[in-house]
């Protein structure tokens, strides 16, 4: 069995010259390898631990189970796709629900679990049926809604959990994030929300400094303490297993988090789209592939405790830098990612994070979320002027982000995102069945779609696209300076 294991040399293992790539199954000197696998670490670093603690999970299991969950997608797709999995944001707005403030995580991890086996069962028949059948279920509009959905439900989080903790802090830090995406070009344009954290940091220091301890929120108890506090750090070990936790399970709360399989969906057919364009390989026999691998690696990481993965857009910035798509280099980004996650110490330090940088970093992050949803209706020339797709769609919305609730029994509601989905879902496919054909979408999308199913398209802030690989603004290609993810997210994927 081919498992992509065995990589051809290029050339005598340099880099290669303009206008060359190095494909999948390839790779450079072991040396050369290793530091671009230091490089896919750094670029998914950031969004990979902030969305865990975000979450109230443990942000060493998400980092060493996003190392094996890459693996173990990189052995099913047999090498084809290079991708690196990390943690997807696509569950943040259902934590928020399932387990504020971290409350319930056994109840979270079994939800994501439930949805995990949901997106591999989709790959499933994705692998039967063709990729047609993503655009046949979750026309762009449908996704386009449900993402804008999930990121608009998380506004409120940011308003009550993070941003009351230390506003000044929180602006400046959303401040520097947005400055440093459109500024910052190269490498570290591709890491802002990590420069973000560090920035948030150490300004969090300085004003423990110099203004002393913060006040807390009157809904914390009042009173004041220290912005940034490491002695959970010191006393941390440096080797040492994450903490594990077996799943729970309520119907309720997979309800909640369902929704999320939708976006992960067009999200992995993006992904596999891009590197299908930026390499010239035929993918579409390995989309199914794709699915199942990253609802595999979900569902086994919330088995034991850890964050949902995805396969994240801040590395197809990497490779569209570079020119290298070895996956050589994911394997070694793996590992370093395993290592790290058996290092508590570093645990106890991502979990000191300061609120008020979370504030920052989660007002853009969230409404980036949400706005990828609009992305793709711009994209996919989505058209609201017909009300198959405007009427359940703006319902949808309205029900989901206003927490509209549908009591069905005592103890059992639909709300939230769960009820705007089905809405969405429902409303959109049973008005397409009993509308006239004058009146139905085209059927590869909304109205005349240009690329329906094209990919990631910019790769956030780079001005990189990461289906051509060409810079949008300089129309440059190959590895000239590029900046991170792209426009439209974080990279976490929706």
């Amino acid at each position: 069995m081919n498992l992509g294991l065995r990589w051809k040399l290029y050339g005598d293992g340099s880099a290669p010259p303009p206008g060359e790539v190095v494909r999948p199954q390839e790779r450079l000197s072991w040396g050369r390898t290793t530091g671009l696998g230091a490089q896919h670490v750094v670029a998914m670093f950031g969004a990979t631990f902030v969305f865990p603690v975000i979450m109230g999970l443990d942000p060493n299991l998400a980092i060493m189970m996003s190392g094996l969950a890459t693996i173990l997608f990189l052995l099913i797709v047999q090498g084809r796709v290079p991708s690196y999995l990390g943690t997807s944001a696509s569950f943040v707005a259902a934590a928020a629900a399932i387990s504020p403030g971290g409350a319930n995580p056994a109840l979270l991890t079994g939800a994501i679990m439930v949805a995990g086996l949901v997106l591999a069962l989709s790959g499933i028949a994705i692998h039967l049926l063709g990729p047609r059948a993503v655009l046949a279920a979750f026309p762009p509009a449908v996704t386009g809604a449900v993402v804008m959905l999930i990121g608009f439900n998380l506004a409120p989080v940011v308003a009550e959990n993070y941003w009351p903790f230390d506003q000044w802090v929180g602006l400046l830090t959303m401040a520097f994030v947005i400055l440093a995406t459109v500024l910052l070009r190269g490498f570290l344009g591709r890491i802002t929300i990590l420069l973000g954290l560090v920035f948030g940091f150490v300004l969090s220091w300085l004003f423990d400094l110099v203004l002393g301890a913060a006040a807390l929120p009157e809904g914390q108890g009042g009173g004041a303490a220290p912005r940034v506090d490491l002695s959970a750090v010191g006393e941390a070990a440096w080797i040492g297993l994450p903490d594990f936790h077996a799943p729970a399970f309520q119907a309720s709360a997979v309800l909640v988090a369902l929704p999320a399989v939708i976006a992960l969906i067009a999200e992995n057919a993006g992904h596999v789209k891009a590197v299908q364009e930026m390499t010239g390989d035929d993918l579409n026999p390995y989309m199914g592939r794709a699915i199942f691998a990253d609802g595999l690696a979900t569902s086994l990481a919330s088995a034991v405790g850890g964050s949902p993965t995805t396969t994240y857009a801040e590395n197809i910035g990497v490779m569209a830098a570079t020119r290298v798509y070895s996956t050589a280099a994911y394997y070694v980004a793996a590992i370093v990612a395993v290592l790290f996650g058996l290092c508590p110490k570093f645990g106890e330090l991502v979990a000191a994070t300061p609120a008020g940088v979370l504030g920052g970093i989660t007002v853009v992050l969230y409404g980036m979320i949400g706005l990828l949803g609009a992305k793709i209706w711009v994209e996919n020339r989505v058209d609201f002027g017909n009300p198959i797709v405007l009427v359940p769609l703006a319902a949808g919305l309205i029900a989901g982000i206003g927490g509209v609730s549908l009591r069905i029994t005592e103890g059992f509601a639909l709300e939230g995102i769960a009820l705007g989905t089905i809405i969405i879902l429902a409303g959109y496919h049973l008005l397409h069945r009993l509308a006239p054909q004058s009146m139905r979408p085209a059927p590869d999308g909304d109205a005349g779609v240009r690329r329906p199913d094209s990919g990631a398209g910019v790769v956030l802030g780079s001005g990189v696209d990461a289906v051509s690989g060409e810079d949008a603004e300089s129309g440059s290609t190959g590895g000239g300076e590029t900046g991170k993810e792209g426009r439209d997210g974080s990279g976490a994927g929706a």
